[in-house]
C-alpha cells in the first residue's frame, strides 16, 4: 500500500478530513517553494499538491497560470521539482506528495525514466491533467509497479459511464472538480456538488476529496462536509504571489501567507 493511501485510510479512519493544498514548483523560486511546502505542513497541510511548471496551463486559471509564468521565468523544470520532492523528503516522510501536471513534460522525460526518479524523490502520487485515462496504460503502469497512485479527476460534466472508467483506473483519491471552468471560478452551487459526490459513493470507496472554488474557511468547510477532503490552489497561489523573490522567506511572511490554509484546517476540524 502506497503512502497516500496509508495517509487517506488513516484519516478516514479518524474522522479527519484531507486537507491537500497546491503550489507551483519554483514559485516565487525554488528556495522559497522548500520553505513553503514545510510551512504548509506546519499549517496542517496532509498531502501537498506539488505543480509542474508548464507553458500551456490550459486548466489553470490567471492566478495560477501567473505562478507558472513567475517559475518558468526561473527556468524550473520537471527535474527540479523532482529534486525539490527529494530534499522535501529529506525532512518530512509522513506528509504525502503529489505531483500535478501537464502530459508533455513527461513524455518528453519518458514514462519508465519518470517514474524511476519520481519513487527515487518521494512521490507518492501523480495527476496528469490531459491524460484521459484510456490513453493512459503505459504510465499508470510505470507508476504501479512501483507504487505510486494515479489520480484522475471527474468533473460535474462526466457521465455516468465515464465516471466508472475514470475510477477503475485512479487509486490514492478521486479528484472531484466542483465546477466548470478552470481554477480560481467562484464555487455556488453546493447542491450539485452534494448529488455528484453522493453519484460517485456509489460507484467507489476512494477518498473523494473536492478542488476548484474553494477559497477560505468556510468554502474549505462546505465542502469538506461532503467529502473526505479539499483542494486549495489558487487561493494560496495568490497569496505567494505578494511574496518577495527572495532566496529566504522570514517566518513572518511565510506564515501570512500561507494562513488560508491554517484556517482551512481550524474550520474543517470544527466539523467534527
Amino acid at each position: 500500500m502506497s503512502r497516500l493511501q496509508e495517509l487517506a485510510n488513516k484519516a478516514r479512519g479518524d474522522g479527519r478530513k484531507l486537507l491537500i493544498p497546491y503550489l507551483v514548483a519554483g514559485d516565487p523560486n525554488l528556495a522559497s517553494s522548500a520553505q513553503l511546502m514545510d510551512e504548509l505542513v506546519a499549517q496542517g497541510a496532509d498531502i501537498i499538491e506539488l505543480g509542474i511548471p508548464f507553458s500551456d496551463p490550459a486548466s489553470d486559471g490567471p492566478v495560477i497560470q501567473l505562478g507558472v509564468e513567475r517559475a518558468l521565468a526561473k527556468k524550473v523544470t520537471l527535474a527540479n521539482t523532482l529534486q525539490l520532492v527529494r530534499q522535501f523528503r529529506a525532512r518530512n516522510q509522513e506528509t504525502a506528495i503529489v505531483l500535478m501536471g501537464y502530459l508533455n513534460p513527461i513524455e518528453i522525460m519518458g514514462y519508465e525514466v519518470f517514474a524511476d526518479a519520481a519513487q527515487d524523490a518521494g512521490v507518492d502520487g501523480v495527476l496528469v491533467v490531459d491524460m484521459p485515462p484510456t490513453e493512459s496504460a503505459g504510465l499508470h503502469e510505470a507508476l504501479r509497479k512501483r507504487d505510486i497512485d494515479t489520480i484522475y479527476l471527474v468533473a460535474p460534466t462526466t457521465g455516468e459511464a465515464r465516471a466508472r472508467d475514470i475510477i477503475q483506473h485512479c487509486s490514492g483519491y478521486l479528484y472531484y472538480v466542483s465546477l466548470k471552468g478552470v481554477t480560481g471560478a467562484a464555487l455556488t452551487d453546493h447542491d450539485s456538488v452534494a448529488a455528484s459526490i453522493s453519484r460517485l459513493r456509489a460507484y467507489t470507496d476512494l477518498p473523494i476529496v473536492i478542488g476548484f472554488g474553494i477559497k477560505d474557511g468556510p468554502s474549505a468547510a462546505a465542502m469538506a462536509a461532503l467529502s473526505d477532503g479539499v483542494i486549495i490552489g489558487s487561493a494560496l497561489v495568490n497569496e505567494i504571489g505578494k511574496l518577495a523573490d527572495t532566496e529566504q522567506q522570514d517566518a513572518a511572511s511565510l506564515s501570512q501567507c500561507c494562513a488560508v490554509i491554517g484556517s482551512a484546517r481550524k474550520a474543517i476540524d470544527n466539523l467534527k
